[in-house]
């Protein structure tokens, strides 16, 4: 099975500006499949990463039910754009991320919907890199009743209220605290993943990147919440694995198994 690749541009009245989109349709469906959405931040490293060569190899070999893939390109705002919604970092970075929700649910959503939206009757996922997967948890995760899945890769969830050198503890996190203040469950799964060579700060000095403390205090304030592992979360930490698109190309793969395995 090929893929098309396509070249979109929303002019998003949110952000002010032209958002540009790679749209990967797998071609020659026959229209009784499954055929998922995934919607990727960063998604102008798709191409380096080599999704579309992913993707053919996993359906070629029935692993995977079809899938639609968006790519969003970051902007030059990406540090104001991407982040928790209403909740800036320390440093005021993520002022702009409740107008990227807005886009992302009125005005991407609708396009796609608008294009695709006869030929998508399976899962919706959402996943990032970085700051872009910090994004991509927080947006699904208040609405999940669009979204199935989040994937996250190297997620940026140090996220946090106040810098390291004004009495910070590790409740100032701002995605952590958001988890447990949500009353509710919201119907998602989750893939996370960390590499142990995504960085060498270790705030704590326990030994462990902050990265991996990051993401595993992620995973505790789930379960406290009554998510289950492996049914809901599903963890991935790879040996060697750096803060960097390389890494990601090379775990994308695992992503998707999971996330549209048929």
């Amino acid at each position: 099975m090929l893929f098309i690749k396509t070249t979109y541009q929303i002019k998003s009245k949110y952000l002010q500006r032209t958002v540009d989109l790679d749209v990967y349709v797998p071609a020659n469906l026959l229209g009784n499949e499954i055929v998922n959405l995934l919607l990727v931040n960063d998604g102008q490293d798709l191409l380096q990463m080599g999704l579309e060569d992913h993707l053919l190899e996993l359906q070629n070999k029935w692993k995977i039910n079809p899938v639609i893939t968006v790519g969003i390109y970051a902007g030059e705002q990406r540090l104001l754009e991407y982040g928790v919604a209403n909740r800036p970092d320390f440093k005021g970075r993520g002022g702009k991320s409740d107008l990227y929700t807005a886009f992302v649910m009125g005005e991407l959503l609708p396009f796609i919907q608008k294009q695709f939206g006869k030929t998508i009757n399976g899962k919706k996922a959402f996943a990032g890199f970085s700051l872009g997967g910090l994004t991509a948890f927080d947006i699904a995760w208040h609405h999940s009743d669009i979204f199935d899945l989040v994937g996250v890769f190297s997620g940026s969830f140090w996220w946090r209220k106040k810098d390291l050198s004004k009495d910070y503890t590790d409740d100032d996190r701002i995605l952590h605290e958001m988890v447990r203040e949500t009353p509710d469950r919201p119907n998602l799964q989750f893939w996370l993943m960390t590499g142990t060579e995504d960085e060498t700060a270790d705030r704590n000095q326990n030994f462990i990147i902050d990265s991996i403390d990051d993401t595993v205090d992620v995973i505790k304030e789930l379960m406290k919440k009554g998510y289950e592992r492996p049914r809901d979360i599903f963890y991935y930490e790879m040996v060697g694995g750096k803060h960097n698109v390389p890494t990601w190309g090379q775990v994308l793969p695992k992503f998707l198994e999971w996330a549209f395995a048929k």
